[in-house]
């Protein structure tokens, strides 16, 4: 059996069986009113069982479900990857059919008692610290090797860590609990509990965290430490990605020059490299050398929702749920590297899927894709993939459909007990080169290392796009290498953050949800004319927007003591 298999058993059974033992010691109480509860461990368990001790840890790499189609009834992990609707859709990358709460973000409708799919990002992360905090107290009583100790606390150091960092991208300055194990009977009135730290000082606690993290684990996962736990190199990756979002406009709290360094540390590693099996096998190969952290799945362990069928086009009896918005679509390059702006292009308005980017045909299904023995037909009239074909409720808003993270032997009609076993990756190695060329070009301008970054993901194979042009200016390389992330990154939860980061939400969310209509046109060279079409009315961003709201819930359990974001 795989150590991917391994991990995924071990998450899911190892705590249910320790649980069915509980209920049978409690099938043997007489007295019926002092139950011991059996749908928990108690502490004393993991403080007395060391094998119950590490699985708790294991199940810290998961998460708790907080609302109604979070994660499709399973633990959602650190992101919302493998959601119905994806974080994409809170973006320019594309729109969720059915809504599921992400209109009002793309709508700029957010307020402290309606926050949608983000309802649940404050609390979630920190019942999470807590969760880290407590097994941290407990360790040091523990019969462990010394060893064995220290990579546990690197590990849970690393998470607490990762759970920061979703409150810092998304509140800024938040409370910074150190190692504290607060519960019901805390005191509302220590100020401690409710004071947000400045960003600086939240940025130099995460940091430092991960620094120590990054001392007590180990560069590789191997024997009885399976794939999808902590390594160094994970906590560099994290290190890295905070230490850029410091340095950047909006947070405006660290300099390109550490960010710079954060990411060339992970690079020396020399542990990691850019896949060259085809950009499109990356999100379906848990052991690509490519990947740095990820989520594991396996099939008939994990009820997350299996993307064929959450995505898949509707003349397929899928469901077409994150639909590519026309706004990405236009953002990719034509395979000699030139913008479709670029009347020296060769791109064509009415043939407008020719020649683009290899990434294009590997990240979105358009109007004659080629998919599964057929082609993808959005067309009016009489498309089945469009409004007038079989499930008509499921069909794209935009036109468009995803085909990223698809793997395409997975069924999509029923596929509940055979398909979903690939991988959600929180952090790659194109990731890191990005966050350098960025960080590097910011700190000492286009040099060298930062062409080389960025050529080296356009040049790996499957992809083979043109070197960026020799002589850019630091202002046109930011331009590059903004675009380049888009592209290479796409669908991958970076979007919402990179455009606040680099502080051009405002330009970016407040353009209109566009799609495509196409229809029949003997007429045309192709047979169809291709015209925009607003996807989504009402799409908004206002400045108050660039940081979350936080739900009015907290500010009142705090008794008022917690303070608001601006603007909400």
């Amino acid at each position: 059996m795989s150590n991917s298999k391994i991990i995924m058993k071990t998450l899911k059974y190892r705590i249910c069986f320790a649980a069915l033992i509980g209920m049978a010691l409690t099938a043997c109480k007489k007295d019926f009113l002092q139950t011991t509860p059996t749908d928990r461990l108690s502490g004393s368990s993991i403080t007395t069982d060391t094998s119950l001790f590490e699985d708790y840890v294991l199940n810290r790499y998961l998460g708790v479900t907080l609302q109604a189609k979070e994660g499709d009834g399973s633990p959602p992990g650190f992101g919302r990857g493998f959601e119905y609707a994806m974080w994409s859709s809170v973006t320019d990358e594309s729109i969720y059919t059915n809504n599921d709460g992400s209109w009002v973000l793309q709508q700029g409708q957010l307020a402290p008692d309606n926050l949608g799919i983000a309802g649940t990002l404050w609390a979630r992360s920190y019942r999470s610290i807590r969760e880290c905090n407590y097994a941290l107290s407990l360790i040091n009583g523990l019969k462990l090797s010394a060893a064995h100790k220290t990579r546990l606390i690197g590990e849970l150091e690393f998470i607490r860590a990762f759970r920061y960092q979703d409150l810092i991208r998304n509140y800024g300055g938040v409370v910074l609990m150190g190692d504290k194990v607060t519960d019901l009977n805390s005191n509302l009135q220590d100020p401690s509990l409710f004071k947000r730290a400045s960003l600086a000082d939240c940025f130099s606690y995460v940091t430092a965290q991960l620094d120590d993290a990054a001392s007590k684990l180990p560069l590789n996962n191997d024997g009885t430490w399976a794939l999808g736990r902590a390594t160094k190199g994970a906590a560099l990756a994290l290190k890295s990605r905070l230490l850029l979002y410091a340095a950047s406009p909006l947070y405006n709290a660290g300099t390109w020059a550490d960010a710079a360094a954060a990411a060339k540390a992970v690079m020396d590693l020399n542990k990691y490299q850019l896949d060259q099996n085809g950009y499109s096998q990356i999100f379906l190969t848990p052991s690509s050398d490519e990947i740095i952290f990820e989520r594991l799945y396996y099939p008939n362990t994990a009820p997350h929702t299996r993307l064929e069928i959450a995505n898949g086009p509707n003349g397929y009896d899928g469901w077409g749920g994150n639909t590519p918005l026309q706004n990405l679509v236009d953002a990719y390059e034509m395979n000699n590297g030139k913008a479709i702006t670029d009347p020296t292009s060769g791109y064509n308005a009415q043939d407008p899927y020719v020649n683009r980017d290899p990434r294009f045909y590997a990240t979105i299904l358009y109007n004659k894709a080629p998919y599964r023995g057929s082609t993808v037909d959005v067309f009016l009239p009489g498309g089945k993939d469009s409004n007038q074909g079989p499930s008509n409720w499921n069909t794209s808003l935009t036109g468009y459909y995803l085909r990223k993270f698809m793997n395409d032997a997975y069924p999509i009609d029923n596929p509940w007990n055979v398909a979903g076993a690939q991988p959600w990756i929180y952090f790659r190695y194109a990731e890191i080169l990005l966050n350098y060329a960025e960080a590097q070009n910011e700190a000492s301008g286009p040099d060298a290392t930062v062409y080389s970054a960025i050529n080296s993901i356009r040049a790996r194979a499957s992809v083979n796009m043109p070197a960026l042009p020799a002589g850019l200016t630091q202002a046109q390389m930011r331009t590059a290498i903004q675009n380049e992330r888009q592209i290479e990154m796409a669908f991958e939860e970076q979007r919402f953050y990179d455009v606040r980061r680099w502080k051009i939400a405002d330009q970016t969310e407040n353009v209109p949800a566009y799609g495509v209509s196409v229809t029949v046109d003997a007429s045309s060279p192709t047979g169809y004319d291709y015209a925009q079409k607003v996807a989504l009315t009402g799409r908004s961003f206002q400045a108050k927007h660039y940081w979350l709201p936080i739900p009015l819930s907290e500010i009142q359990a705090s008794n008022g003591q917690l303070t608001q974001n601006p603007g909400y």
